[in-house]
């Protein structure tokens, strides 16, 4: 406890440090309170109850829970960041697939101000396609009742407008955290929109376990017990790497040498990140579209791909979770690039010939450690389903894994070390005893991010 209480004196010590978490935390209250604002044009006394059934619905329930609780209830933030990160997601495969785009991301910082630009024009034709099924969505029985009769002719106009700005702030705001505050601003966002419903899960979940009595109150235990394992598997599954050791030519230049250092290429072992859950989700939630249509075929492999607990769809949605990670690692990672530039650098791999034969050796590594990452991430996906069918409450069973628990768990390990770094450069100690923390070392607004 002394020593916990003697780093937080060293962060608050640090001018820097303390401008950048006072700039964060006021930039997070802003959010929170735009997450409790109403669309104008709604009654907020006849919200209630129908938000109460968007967040307990699978598909529209991952939105409420992305957005922290504003989708359900009808807030000028009601779409979040998502917008933005669909269109982050959409661009990084751009540069990845389409060789204008690769190339003009080689261009540095000119090169990524243009796809930035472009990410924003994009976010903004996004989210004003995504407000107008959310315009459909509030026509519905559930949120009908709320439009106010006066207001109904100027309430698609508004919804509309609002709804783009606030996502538009939004994305400001987690720029603006990225400059200014700690960590990554985009993921942070929704990061506190995951927190931000922790606290009534919590709570609902110990109401549920305590009218069982006393067996129930040590089944709750029991519950926060798994759950912390959990999330430290999660953390060595994030911070786990397979060093290859990488030697450098000595070069002699005058009187002076260079070169000669082992270093190391270190192979994430989940390289992908959260990407593979989240277009795993994205395949798996079409089928539930067809339940929005009141159709009669609403029904069979619908009810399936809607109920995550049901033993089909956590079957599908592991086998497709294996098979994105495969193909998003091989999308992002080039051994052929990475052999190029060890033998551009004169660095070469103990035993292994320049070359193919290098790169075909990455190659194998990344594939023999890319496959228990993949099988530990579709764990981590269906693990809320299996918590769901022993008896956890549907709100808390979703910290139990998925992309949730994953981009909570990623970004406060990359803010913890932000925060390190930030110790370790005036000599102060870190903020544990033995070896660093290990962030995802990226910045981009998918980085899983």
């Amino acid at each position: 406890m002394k020593k916990f209480i003697e780093t937080l004196k060293n962060i608050w010590t640090i001018e820097e440090l303390r401008n950048k978490i006072i700039t964060t935390l006021a930039l997070i209250l802003v959010y929170r309170v735009g997450t409790h604002i109403v669309l104008p044009g709604l009654d907020p006394n006849k919200l209630e109850a129908a938000a109460a059934g968007a967040s307990n619905n699978g598909l529209l329930g991952l939105f409420d829970t992305f957005a922290g609780g504003a989708f359900s209830h009808a807030s000028i933030f009601a779409l979040g960041v998502m917008p933005y990160i669909s269109a982050s997601i959409f661009m990084q495969l751009a540069t990845i697939l389409v060789p204008q785009m690769q190339k003009m991301q080689k261009e540095g910082e000119s090169g990524r101000k243009k796809i930035n630009q472009w990410t924003r024009y994009l976010t903004v034709g996004v989210t004003a396609l995504q407000a107008s099924a959310y315009y459909q969505y509030l026509k519905t029985p559930s949120y009908a009742p709320a439009i106010l009769p006066g207001y109904a002719p100027y309430f698609f106009a508004s919804t509309i407008i609002i709804l783009t700005a606030g996502t538009l702030f939004v994305m400001w705001l987690g720029e603006k955290i990225q400059d200014k505050g700690l960590g990554n601003g985009t993921s942070i966002i929704i990061m506190i929109g995951i927190l931000a419903r922790l606290p009534i899960s919590l709570v609902q979940e110990f109401q549920n376990k305590e009218v069982k009595g006393g067996g129930g109150l040590l089944i709750f235990l029991i519950e926060i017990a798994v759950l912390v394992a959990i999330n430290m598997g999660l953390i060595v599954l994030i911070q786990g790497v397979r060093k290859i050791p990488i030697n450098y030519a000595k070069q002699i230049v005058g009187n002076r040498q260079f070169g000669g250092a082992r270093q190391f290429l270190p192979i994430k072992v989940n390289g992908a990140g959260v990407m593979p859950i989240i277009f795993a989700q994205a395949i798996m939630f079409l089928p539930t579209l067809v339940s929005f249509t009141n159709l009669d075929s609403a029904q069979g492999i619908t009810a399936i791909f809607s109920d995550h607990s049901n033993a089909w769809y956590m079957v599908i949605y592991g086998g497709m979770v294996i098979a994105f990670t495969f193909l998003y690692t091989a999308l992002i990672f080039n051994p052929k690039q990475m052999s190029e530039d060890l033998k551009r650098n004169n660095g070469f791999i103990p035993g292994i010939k320049p070359g193919q034969p290098t790169a075909d050796f990455i190659g194998a590594v990344m594939d023999k450690v890319t496959l228990p990452g993949a099988i530990f991430l579709a764990i981590v996906g269906i693990l809320p389903g299996f918590a769901e069918r022993l008896g956890v409450t549907q709100g808390f069973s979703t910290f139990y894994g998925g992309t949730s628990l994953l981009i909570m768990v990623a970004v406060i390990l990359d803010t913890l070390q932000q925060i390190e770094t930030h110790l370790l450069m005036r000599q102060y100690d870190g903020l544990m005893k033995g070896g660093r923390i290990q962030g995802r070392q990226t910045v981009s607004p998918v980085s899983n991010f």
